[in-house]
């Protein structure tokens, strides 16, 4: 178990200098297959999940439009990654073991992602509370969230409700018995 913890901070760990090199489409890229999740880029319907398919091509032609973190491994630790995208629309993020409330309120302050973001979806994330799924409200351009599979949501009524306060045009689908 201990390596496994070890291994997933060597893939979340952030390299600067590579968002530097490629961008920061490719660099995020990079970070999300080495961690098992999968990106579609703006003008593609195929999602990318070969890290080694990765396609090449001029700095800033590939930008990730959508990203599919089903069963992977990121963590708080490799959310530097997304400071740099200006173009994600929708974002999954489901049975994601390392996910937690920090991670939420991340995402939400990354401002590129509160400009861009209008899907997401979080489902069988463990260790998310009321407290990450609050945090979101900074997602002021969020057109629809899905939670489903949350036990650490306790006090459902008042998390929906600060979150329809903060993004009245949200439309929200729960599924959380």
């Amino acid at each position: 178990r201990h390596f496994w913890g070890w291994l997933n901070a060597v893939f979340n760990k952030v390299d600067y200098e590579r968002i530097q090199a490629v961008g920061p489409d490719r660099a995020a890229s990079e970070w999300l297959l080495r961690c098992g999740a999968l990106v579609r880029y703006q003008g593609f319907e195929k999602w990318q999940q070969d890290y080694n398919g990765l396609p090449t091509g001029p700095l800033g032609k590939y930008k990730i439009e959508a990203i599919n973190a089903t069963d992977s491994c990121i963590m708080y630790r490799g959310f530097d990654y997304l400071d740099g995208l200006e173009h994600v629309t929708e974002i999954k993020l489901q049975k994601c073991i390392y996910i937690q409330d920090e991670c939420l309120q991340r995402l939400s302050e990354t401002k590129n992602l509160q400009k861009s973001l209008l899907q997401l979806k979080i489902i069988s994330c463990g260790n998310v509370t009321d407290k990450g799924i609050i945090a979101l409200h900074k997602l002021k351009n969020l057109e629809y969230l899905y939670l489903s599979d949350l036990p650490g949501i306790r006090q459902k009524e008042t998390t929906v409700r600060v979150l329809q306060q903060a993004l009245p045009n949200l439309e929200l689908e729960l599924d959380l018995e």
